[in-house]
């Protein structure tokens, strides 16, 4: 089947569209810190608007529990959203209540609004279909088309992802349509040589994505937290480092299979080891078998991959033709063990092919770190969905939609 996209609509001028975005950006103090999700939204907000829609975009954030909470609320989204689309947007204080209502009147053609936080309604997050269609329908209401245009929540059956795309005639938006594009390219007949890199903390939150591209991939790089389950599973200690001592027989198998095929897992030579985890904690650099010689011994805490190690990821990753990156290779949030993550944004940006920073934190770590948007081939709006479009899972989001 093919995904619908905005042309199947047809004409929407007058017509009130109602635009599932994925503005789920972090915020400190009530004040965003990054907008990537917010920016990444305008290329659909903005032909929507050009056409004379009535645009009701709609969107989660953070993880409130079902009910109002005021640090939860998209006010600044909304602010933010109107500085970059140059226009005024309208903010309504609830979601299907008497200020949406109102809102969504209040529209004219070329108008924009953003209704709260979806999750401050328990049933858009429900496990029951029932109190999910009935909330969907009462949003429903307040349009005439809907566009799907969250990737970073198409893997999820909520309200507002896929019982609202049965209620309303609906389309994927401009991001959805630009991240399968990616995402194909990275799973279909990618260039070569395909470097797959991985980090962050959790080896058991990439397992699946493992199995899927091992047979795909020429090379694939292991960092981050989930470096010291691998290091395990060759019979190095690892001191106080993170550990999932149960998948060192899933880690193993994976290393035999990547044998099998002729790819190269490629493990840090070195890292980062602290005294503790914190701005303040001392370091030393050691060789990755020598975790437990440190002055630190076995408590020791393996924060980011080693200078060495930096310098021969990027070199990989820099004579690529197609690069997949997801995971921060260290704490890059703190000065000192940021180093290596820094190390692979800046080998992705010299990649002369598809160079692809796969979202979540990888994505907040190259901005963090001063990387542009503009400098890579494509950064991900969704790390949860496209791990899970690349383990080859089926995303209800996208089948609602035709995909």
């Amino acid at each position: 089947m093919t995904l619908r996209t905005l042309d199947s609509l047809g004409d929407l001028a007058g017509k009130r569209v109602i635009v599932r975005c994925d503005l789920n950006v972090p915020l400190k103090d009530g004040k965003i810190t990054d907008d990537g999700r917010v920016r990444a939204s305008l290329t659909t907000l903005n032909a929507l608007v050009n056409q004379g829609a009535r645009v009701v975009v709609i969107s989660h954030l953070g993880r409130p529990d079902g009910a109002p909470d005021a640090k939860y609320s998209l006010a600044p989204v909304a602010q933010r959203l109107s500085e970059l689309l140059g226009k005024p947007v309208t903010f309504a204080a609830d979601t299907v209540g008497q200020a949406a209502t109102d809102a969504v009147a209040g529209l004219a053609d070329g108008d924009v609004a953003l209704l709260e936080n979806l999750r401050f309604n328990a049933e858009e997050t429900s496990k029951d279909e029932s109190h999910r269609t009935e909330f969907a329908t009462r949003i429903a209401a307040l349009g005439d088309v809907f566009v799907s245009d969250g990737f970073g929540v198409v893997h999820r059956k909520q309200a507002s992802v896929y019982e609202l795309a049965k209620l309303l005639p609906s389309a994927a938006g401009l991001l959805i349509a630009t991240e399968l594009g990616v995402l194909d390219r990275l799973t279909e007949n990618p260039e070569r040589p395909y470097t797959v890199v991985l980090g962050g903390s959790k080896v058991s939150d990439k397992l699946g994505v493992i199995g899927h591209l091992l047979p795909r991939v020429d090379r694939l790089l292991i960092g981050g937290g989930m470096l010291f389950t691998f290091l395990a599973a060759q019979g190095h200690k690892v001191g106080g480092s993170l550990l999932e001592a149960d998948q060192i027989d899933t880690v193993l198998g994976y290393i035999a299979e990547a044998e099998r095929l002729g790819v190269q897992i490629v493990l840090p030579t070195d890292v980062v080891v602290a005294s503790k985890f914190g701005a303040d904690a001392e370091y030393v650099v050691t060789p990755a078998e020598a975790i437990e010689d440190t002055a630190f011994g076995a408590t020791g805490l393996g924060l980011d991959i080693g200078p060495e190690t930096s310098k021969n990821f990027a070199g990989i990753i820099a004579s690529s033709k197609t690069v997949f990156w997801n995971g921060p290779m260290g704490v890059f949030e703190i000065a000192a063990f940021a180093e290596g993550t820094r190390a692979v944004a800046q080998a992705l940006t010299e990649v002369d092919g598809l160079g692809v920073v796969g979202g979540g934190d990888s994505a907040a770590a190259v901005r963090a770190l001063g990387f542009t948007d503009d400098r890579f081939g494509h950064i991900s709006t969704g790390g949860g969905a496209s791990l899970e479009f690349l383990e080859g899972k089926r995303l209800p989001g996208l089948e609602v939609l035709g995909w």
